[in-house]
């Protein structure tokens, strides 16, 4: 890998003082995207990394030849990811090592059934024809249309900032309020196609990959699964975590300076005006700051409370958050022939679900996810080894909840469930184990462990979000999933693309992104163009139609 900690610059004679320099504070995906856009816009970029590695919560971690993603494991809906990297003259696929997944992943119903889950649409509607009847596979046909509508109607929404409610009045929000219907929940618009709780699951389970309940969430994430099933899963080689790794070194090749273990002390201020940050270096002064970290986070411990009005921390505090997860890294000597991702959701799934709300863990009969990643790439354990990746929703930190004494006997529990998916005699070959629960995630900088960040109910979405130019401070940006659009890394690509056109905007540059220039049309751009020189990069293919 280049050497993460020198600085090298590729293609441009531009005097380096003479750029408006940008700090970005953290190395998570959203980051290092924001990083592509502004060093190709021009822009002098410095990056500072707490950890000894990019990637945030989005990278691997390696025990005795094994290696796990940390985070995020499913890749989904890559046509953001592949324009941002189109916008600085790159392939994403090629890049990355993008493969895609057939099936998906394995979908099994406590209440009886399984289901492969595929992206072709009609082996789909046959498939749910054999678990559930005519009406569901007619009703599939049906869904698949009314979130085509909804997504492309939604895309504006989504790829542009939300600054108050008078945004609502826009003709972009009338068009795409006709099918957003957001008095609905995800599985009350769901029952409107399919009449089997286990197919209206299908639809719906996916709002955990943003922490939510499909019960409360506003039905406008009916499009996570429907991007699964139009578009597909992909598998990055390596790991999900290689993809960071790669956006780093290729940051690094365009010239944004990554300080990796150097976490940001402080923001610097001038009144209302973030003029940079403080480390235990010294000071880094930049024409903007963007704030990659988890929002609560970061302003409880960069800001002093009285200086922020909007998020105080008892503000803060009284926000709803998403759920976090027990995790569990199970090194193997033998390999399961099993699918690559696999999905348990139990009996009762909807009370699994209220546990988790309500605060509570749930003991008998728990939904569980488990990847089984060596099946498509070997090349993450040793030979005849694998690894297994298990995740189990549950509550985000609390007082009752003493995690360090339960562990034990929870984790017993959910290697019991795993049975369900084909993992038989799994304590006979488990080589070492890593677990992390919620204390754990709290303990790396996650406030209340809440890996999905900010809950996404309709009082929290949009302009009740955090906006991605920060109010209260002047020349400060939010990038991740603690801003809009949200959680989960295709909306968190999308959030660097926004906040990266409002700092071109307010600095007064035009970006030159390759024909990308036109995501959203509410920020105004100067008619001068900043002089700059072209990036070198390899050719591009087309973007995927939406």
């Amino acid at each position: 890998m280049t050497d993460l900690h020198m600085r090298k610059v590729s293609g441009r004679d531009m005097s380096m003082e003479s750029q408006p320099h940008a700090l970005i504070i953290g190395a998570g995906p959203g980051g290092l995207a924001c990083a592509l856009l502004l060093a190709q816009s021009g822009l002098k970029v410095t990056i500072l990394e707490k950890d000894d590695t990019p990637g945030g919560r989005t990278k691997t971690i390696t025990r005795d030849g094994f290696t796990f993603d940390l985070g995020p494991t499913f890749f989904h809906y890559p046509q953001i990811i592949a324009e941002i990297f189109q916008a600085i003259g790159r392939d994403a696929y090629e890049e990355l090592g993008l493969t895609q997944l057939d099936p998906n992943y394995r979908l099994v119903f406590g209440l009886g059934g399984s289901i492969d889950a595929t992206n072709d649409l009609d082996r789909m509607a046959e498939q749910i024809r054999e678990l559930a009847g005519d009406a569901d596979a007619e009703g599939f046909q049906d869904y698949i249309m009314d979130n085509r509508r909804k997504l492309k109607l939604a895309n504006a929404c989504m790829q542009s900032p939300w600054k108050s409610p008078l945004d609502l009045l826009s003709k972009r929000a009338f068009r795409v309020l006709r099918v957003l219907r957001p008095t609905r929940s995800v599985a009350s618009d769901l029952a409107r196609h399919f009449k089997d709780e286990r197919t209206r699951l299908a639809m719906s389970f996916q709002t955990k990959y943003l922490g939510m309940n499909p019960f409360q969430a506003p039905s406008l994430f009916t499009i996570l699964s429907y991007l699964e099933y139009e578009h597909g899963i992909f598998h990055a080689k390596g790991g999900l975590g290689s993809i960071t790794k790669r956006m780093a070194e290729i940051a690094v090749e365009m010239g944004v300076e990554l300080r990796l273990g150097e976490p940001a002390e402080e923001l610097l201020m001038e009144g209302k005006t973030v003029i940079g940050a403080r480390t235990a270096g010294g000071e880094v002064r930049a024409a903007c700051v963007i704030v990659n970290a988890d929002f609560a986070h970061a302003m409880t411990t960069l800001v002093d409370d009285q200086l922020r009005h909007r998020w105080t921390k008892e503000k803060l505090a009284s926000k709803s958050y998403s759920c976090s997860t027990f995790m569990l890294y199970l090194s193997m000597d033998r390999v399961y022939d099993t699918p690559h991702h696999q999905i348990y959701a139990s009996t009762d799934y909807g009370k699994n679900l209220d546990d988790v709300v309500k605060g509570k863990v749930t003991w008998d009969d728990p939904s569980i996810y488990v990847q089984n990643a060596c099946v498509t790439d070997p090349s993450l354990a040793p030979d005849g080894c694998s690894t297994l990746y298990v995740l189990v929703p549950v509550p985000h930190t609390r007082a009752d909840l003493e995690w360090n004494e339960i562990s034990p006997d929870y984790r017993d529990v959910i290697l019991s469930q795993m049975e369900k998916l084909g993992f038989e005699d799994l304590e006979k070959h488990i080589k070492s184990e890593m677990i992390l629960t919620p204390d754990d995630w709290a303990n790396s900088s996650i406030y209340r462990g809440a890996v999905f960040n900010l809950s996404h109910s309709l009082n929290q979405m949009l302009w009740k979000r955090p906006q991605n130019r920060l109010k209260d401070f002047n020349q400060v940006y939010v990038v991740g999933g603690g801003t809009h659009p949200g959680s989960g890394l295709p909306t968190i690509f999308e959030s660097a693309r926004i906040s990266s056109k409002l700092v071109c905007a307010d600095l007064g540059i035009k970006p030159d992104w390759n024909g990308q220039d036109t995501w959203f049309p509410d920020v105004r751009y100067p008619k001068v163009r900043r002089k700059r020189s072209v990036s070198q990069g390899s050719p591009s293919r087309e973007s995927q139609s939406v």
